[in-house]
């Protein structure tokens, strides 16, 4: 049964995600927002609603007073429950999360300094619908592009879009593609070697830049607002034309850092594109302007870093197009992805397979080496490709799923393209500087030999799906 909180101007209609909901002649299709932790939200006319209540076995139909304000999906991360005992006095339950977000907190004492911790103005915000580890809030634009800066670390914010998205289930024929390369996946000696190449010092190099620990980059955020992303999004453009890509920055919403997009052109007449992703913006702590992002997420964009100078150092060409690609706006809810992959479904774009890279460096102490592929959102199919990949080229690696959802292969299942992500534990989160101002690099736990065996994953997985030449026979 359909339950009607009320009707004002506009109405938005959640209920469970289901993408049995966009088949045949569904008008639904015509005013999807978004899944946000199984929740399915829509904005339908009435005439939609009255159609979609008629077959709908539940759902909350909510008013949305037309003006000014956005709309912002709250929800609780999949993390270990020795972690929240840290940050217990900035709220765990919803009630509590919801007073932290405006009160005023003075200043923290981080390590190296004192920081003001923000807040919102107690009127900033309505609730409109909640459950015990998610709220849909309005707000206003201003504070809705900045509540990631002051929700508790262990929540993360989803900005929705202003007007409603397609949703595009992966058809059958991406899928198979899929399935002859795993039938292919076997072991290569000359991707094993070109893969083992990949250079732990120099991915090293690499975070501590993007960090601001090597004293030299002057990054102190990489907030998808904060100058340092634009430093950061310009230095992985140079970086990535140095091993000869082609780079360029696509702009996506005002105020935004752009997305870094490189391509590497297939030596081959073809439209067949294999795209590897992470995103290189960031999160601090509560309000905090220090976001160096080590683990979440410098540690999946070196690892992009590390294949593409690891391209340029062994003379790789590939029989397919491949992009590279650093997101912004991640952390803001998947923002820069969604748009780039609405792009690509709208150029009806030859996607082989995509694979984000979302938090590769904290190795638990006690624990081995991991390498985690999502439970829920993806492409069954292509987590099996980088799990047996990972058996043949890593096999220190242990493979598991993990509930820590969901990343910027999410914007690509949702618009019909063949995706997964790779992640460093099987299970919840377990870095205790998950979305802290502490997510260094030079600390216990941050383990540069698992980045490079994960990144051997990857590279492998991408060597096979784009097929590639050597400049003679030998790796």
């Amino acid at each position: 049964m359909v339950a009607t909180a009320g009707f004002g101007f506009g109405t938005l209609l959640i209920t469970a995600f289901d993408p049995t909901l966009f088949t045949g002649e569904s008008c639904l299709s015509d005013s999807f927002y978004g899944n946000f932790a199984g929740h399915g939200v829509f904005r339908p006319d009435q005439a939609c609603l009255d159609t979609a209540t008629s077959f709908l076995a539940s759902g909350t139909v909510i008013p949305v007073k037309e003006g000014a304000q956005e709309l912002v999906w709250i929800e609780e991360q999949s993390v270990e429950e020795s972690l929240k005992a840290g940050v217990a006095s900035f709220g765990d339950t919803l009630e509590e999360v919801l007073s932290t977000i405006t009160r005023t907190r003075g200043t923290y004492d981080l390590g190296r300094e004192q920081e003001q911790v923000l807040a919102l103005p107690t009127s900033d915000y309505e609730l409109l619908y909640h459950g015990d580890s998610f709220a849909l809030l309005s707000l206003s634009a201003e504070s809705a592009r900045v509540i990631d800066t002051v929700i508790p670390p262990f929540w993360k914010s989803i900005l929705l879009p202003n007007g409603p998205v397609s949703f595009v289930p992966v058809p059958s024929d991406a899928v198979q593609r899929v399935k002859e390369l795993l039938e292919e996946a076997k072991f290569d000696p000359t991707v094993a070697s070109i893969v083992s190449n990949i250079s732990v010092p120099q991915m090293k190099n690499d975070i501590t830049w993007l960090t601001g620990e090597d004293g030299n980059s002057g990054i102190v955020s990489r907030h998808s607002f904060s100058s340092g992303s634009r430093s950061a999004a310009q230095w992985l453009s140079d970086r990535f034309e140095d091993t000869g890509a082609t780079c360029e920055f696509k702009d996506f919403l005002p105020g935004f850092a752009p997305n870094v997009v490189c391509r590497y052109p297939s030596t081959v007449n073809t439209t067949a594109t294999v795209l590897l992703s992470a995103h290189y913006d960031s999160r601090g702590s509560f309000g905090s302007t220090r976001a160096p992002g080590g683990d979440d997420d410098g540690s999946g964009t070196i690892s992009l870093l590390s294949i593409a100078r690891t391209i340029k150092r062994k003379g790789i060409t590939f029989k397919s197009n491949v992009e590279l690609v650093a997101f912004a706006g991640e952390e803001q809810g998947l923002l820069g992805s969604r748009a780039y992959a609405r792009e690509m479904r709208d150029k009806d774009a030859n996607l082989t397979l995509m694979i984000q890279a979302d938090m590769l460096a904290y190795h638990a102490p006690g624990e081995p080496a991991q390498l985690g592929l999502p439970a829920s959102i993806g492409t069954p199919e292509v987590a099996q490709l980088v799990s047996n990949l990972s058996a043949i080229y890593s096999p220190e690696l242990q493979v598991g799923f993990t509930s820590a959802c969901c990343s910027d292969h999410q914007s690509f299942h949702e618009q019909g393209f063949a995706s997964t992500q790779v992640f460093e534990r099987a299970g919840p989160i377990a870095d205790p500087m998950y979305h802290n101002s502490g997510d260094l690099s030079e600390r216990e736990g941050y383990d540069l030999e698992q980045v490079k065996s994960i990144a051997k994953v990857q590279f492998a997985t991408l060597l096979l799906a784009a097929g590639f030449d050597l400049p003679d026979s030998s790796a």
